[in-house]
């Protein structure tokens, strides 16, 4: 299956490798990229397509997308997404704090130019990762497949249930995840 991106640039119904092949010896067509395989049509089209739907499962981890159009998979994928940022800026905090102890001048340690920890609605790189993670994939779709309507799979779970499946009603008030909502 190869996809394909109309003059203007926007996305078209992929299709098989053969036409592709036939559109690229007789320039018609461009390959503007190799994975996958996407290739841009030289020549004024229709632009028809058919309903396609996207399906996101988010996850802390993983990322699971499918997309099916004409009762056939036209692009699955899983991305990982990063683990490391909070380890980062760990790193981070020690060289910067390293700096400050060195045998240079003296340089205070200043408390008042944290302003990207004061801002409201203000969310942790760690999280900020995970949500651009989950965007750059969504966006990644529709910048190939004509995407008519996305399906967002989203779950909370009782934690404490699931390590604990003989808990009572008034366990819950006494459990290792007291005063938070599904964490």
């Amino acid at each position: 299956m190869v996809y394909v991106i109309s003059k203007k640039g926007e996305p078209l119904m992929p299709c098989t490798e053969a036409k592709s092949r036939k559109l690229l010896r007789d320039k018609k067509a461009k390959c503007i990229r190799r994975m996958p395989f996407t290739i841009k049509l030289n020549f004024e089209c229709e632009g028809n397509v058919q309903k396609v739907v996207a399906g996101m499962d988010t996850g802390s981890k993983t990322i699971g997308c499918a997309v099916v159009g004409n009762n056939k998979i036209l692009y699955q994928s899983e991305v990982l997404v990063r683990q490391d940022i909070t380890k980062k800026m760990e790193q981070r905090k020690m060289y910067r704090r390293n700096r400050r102890s060195r045998k240079t001048r003296y340089r205070k340690s200043r408390f008042l130019n944290r302003g990207n920890s004061k801002k409201e609605n203000r969310i942790a790189p760690s999280i900020r990762s995970k949500i651009d993670a989950h965007l750059r994939e969504k966006k990644f779709i529709e910048d190939i497949l004509p995407i008519s309507k996305w399906i967002l799979e989203t779950a909370s779970f009782d934690i404490h249930k699931i390590s604990n499946p003989d808990v009572k009603k008034w366990e819950y008030q006494k459990g290792q995840q007291k005063d938070f909502y599904n964490v």
